[in-house]
């Protein structure tokens, strides 16, 4: 059993949710999740197994997500940058001038950010099932939904399975995420069904505004000049781990980040999709992250 220790900190006005396992003493490791993705979505294997290698792992609630504050969009509205303040808050509130950071999906943009913009504050990045952060992926989809060809700066855009799943507009509950989340897993590797629904139906009870999390589909569609910033200031050692069968991000977008970042090394794992829940992958992702 993970053993693990819960505290509030303070972002501003907000209050955020997290959690440390490992020893204080350890170098630490921040995981970012991606968009609507509470902390409790990284797997629990994941996190034992960073722990087994050495470090003190923290993970938390984005702002709008489980038992982190709720925002009022229309009256506060936020981007990227703000969570990626949240996330500085996150380590403050720890007393950590420097962590390793490993972000997923939305939280590898973020993490992107903060090497670009905080690079001080970063021992070291994983991007992990992520896109470059000023990219903007819905002129591309709309085009393929339109049958039109793409742009020659286009990235990959989502798997057909994707986007009809998207398309269908399924209610919102623990049915449709478990849906999705087989969607995310991708056709390869076998979806550890058990695992996510247990961990889906846990964020649901945990939730104080569930609707809320939609909110960072509404971030990540800012792009202000912060978010173009070049990828090629990136100084801390990277690495990108993405799987080629990734469905919201595919391999495209993980080689395109290898190649903005001087010295990245990228990770191609065979038959992984967006997420972690299939047997052994989280201690095999685990095993990439780098310390």
């Amino acid at each position: 059993m993970l053993e693990t220790q819960e505290r509030f900190v303070t972002s501003g006005r907000l209050r955020l949710w997290t959690e440390r396992a490992g020893r204080p003493d350890h170098p630490p490791l921040l995981l970012i999740m991606g968009s609507a993705a509470q902390g409790i979505s990284c797997p629990d294997p994941l996190v034992a197994r960073l722990v087994e290698r050495g470090v003190q792992v923290i993970r938390f609630d984005h702002r709008d997500t489980g038992r982190s504050s709720v925002v009022d969009f229309d009256a506060h509205p936020y981007a990227i940058a703000d969570l990626a303040a949240d996330c500085l808050a996150v380590l403050d509130g720890y007393g950590l001038p420097t962590a390793h950071v490993a972000g997923m999906s939305m939280g590898g943009m973020i993490a992107q950010w903060l090497a670009v913009h905080e690079p001080a504050r970063i021992r070291s990045l994983t991007v992990l099932t992520s896109s470059p952060m000023g990219y903007d992926p819905r002129p591309a989809v709309a085009r393929t939904r339109a049958g039109e060809p793409p742009a020659p700066d286009d990235l990959p855009p989502p798997s057909p399975a994707l986007l009809a799943h998207m398309a269908a507009g399924l209610p919102p509950g623990v049915e449709s995420d478990v849906a999705l989340f087989r969607v995310f897993n991708g056709p390869v590797r076998p979806f550890d069904e058990p695992a996510a629904r247990a961990m889906l139906e846990l964020a649901l009870s945990r939730a104080i505004d569930p609707a809320a999390a939609a909110h960072h589909d509404l971030a990540g569609q800012t792009f202000a000049p912060d978010r173009l910033a070049p990828l090629s200031s990136i100084t801390a050692p990277t690495t990108i781990v993405h799987g080629d069968q990734d469905p919201v991000f595919p391999l495209g977008h993980g080689e395109a980040l290898a190649a903005a970042i001087p010295g990245a090394r990228l990770h191609v794992v065979p038959g992984m999709g967006h997420i972690f829940f299939s047997p052994g992958l989280p201690e095999e992702v685990a095993d990439l992250i780098r310390l």
